[in-house]
């Protein structure tokens, strides 16, 4: 038996080690976001795939997925996957997700951008997901993004473009997680599991590639940005020019 399978968790238990309210796992137990329990008598018993798909739903709404986007990307995964084909799927996501967001009160904020942001300067931030409001008038914010963030407001982004250019990016993005994800469930796993590769040795390999994965996606799109120059430099040049008076 894998030391997986022998894990038991009361509900009070399962709270203390995964961080979620009781409440909140029972919520997400009637939305088939996690299997039932097991019942030992009267007490509901979770195990360890409990656990670990409790890590990934936290893990989701750290990076700002809804409750719908979630429930869907769980129906993807399968219900009696052990906890650590569970687990890969929160390796498949990280090339994907921003870094982990830090909170900073108003004047660390400006003081990491190393100006004083306005009202409008912080809208255009947190419209391109680079900080978020919190109820406690502090800030999450990204840390690795904020200097590219304060550059682009020097610029004069406008704030409708932000928005913009937020949601496409988002988007795209997360269709092409999903389309990769179902890649590795479809195609990858199953060789693995075929040729009795450990998980923890896949765990490594996609952690290996995953690099490999965003250099080939920012590869991707900047070729895409030079054709679109390309193409829109043809359409000028193709473009017939206004008589001039002394050709007449």
């Amino acid at each position: 038996m894998n030391d997986w399978a022998a894990q038991a968790y009361t509900l009070n238990e399962l709270e203390e080690r995964s961080g979620v309210a009781a409440r909140n796992i029972r919520f997400y137990t009637g939305r088939d976001m996690l299997p039932p329990p097991r019942r030992e008598g009267r007490i509901a018993m979770y195990g360890a795939e409990h656990l670990v798909r409790l890590e990934l739903i936290r893990e989701l709404q750290a990076h700002g997925f809804t409750l719908a986007a979630i429930t869907s990307y769980l129906a993807k995964v399968p219900t009696d996957g052990s906890p650590d084909a569970i687990r890969l799927h929160r390796t498949l996501l990280a090339p994907w997700m921003s870094d982990r967001p830090e909170t900073l009160e108003r004047a660390e904020l400006s003081e990491r951008a190393g100006r004083p942001l306005s009202e409008d300067d912080l809208e255009v931030l947190a419209a391109i997901g680079i900080l978020e409001p919190t109820a406690d008038e502090t800030f999450e914010v990204s840390p690795t993004l904020l200097s590219l963030g304060v550059q682009m407001l020097d610029f004069g982004l406008p704030l409708r473009a932000a928005q913009r250019a937020q949601a496409s990016i988002e988007r795209h993005a997360r269709a092409l997680a999903e389309e990769l994800t179902d890649i590795f469930r479809e195609d990858v796993w199953p060789a693995y599991k075929a040729t009795g590769v450990p998980a923890a040795d896949v765990r490594d390999s996609v952690n290996s590639f995953r690099p490999l994965t965003v250099q080939s996606f920012v590869a991707a799109y900047e070729r895409s940005v030079d054709e679109n120059k390309r193409a829109a430099a043809e359409r000028h040049l193709r473009r017939p020019r206004p008589a001039r008076s002394s050709d007449r």
